[in-house]
């Protein structure tokens, strides 16, 4: 084999390797790392702080980003994680417009916790 010849298969070999070992690109919505490192932090403070789970909990998000605009992802996280907030304070966040958005990402949470093998009972908690 010639120098030539070696070389291209080494960069052929590379080319393959980097392909498989970073994956494909994933499709959905870009979400920030540190939106993604946050939803996975507070999922796992939700379901436990076992290995499996910063698994589990990045199949989720996602599973969310595939559906959800970072916006609108943003959006209805902070509706459904103030929903129950009591007082004047949290009357914004009972409108019907907040309970549509809030109703949406839970159902949409749910669904990607199903597939991901997270614990059902932590999906009707509020985030």
């Amino acid at each position: 084999m010639t120098l030539r010849c070696r070389a291209s298969m080494l960069c052929a070999c590379l080319s393959l390797v980097s392909t498989f070992a970073f994956g494909a690109p994933a499709q959905g919505h870009d979400y920030p790392t540190e939106g993604r490192v946050e939803y996975v932090l507070g999922c796992m403070d939700d379901n436990g702080h076992d290995f499996a789970n910063v698994y589990k909990c990045s199949c989720a998000i996602d599973k969310i980003a595939q559906t959800l605009s970072y916006d609108d992802f943003v959006e209805q996280s902070t509706f459904s994680k103030y929903a129950t907030l009591g007082g004047e304070g949290g009357a914004e966040f009972r409108v019907d417009r907040a309970k549509a958005q809030t109703k949406k990402f839970r159902e949409l949470q749910k669904d990607a916790f199903k597939a991901c093998g997270i614990g059902q009972q932590a999906a009707a908690a509020p985030k």
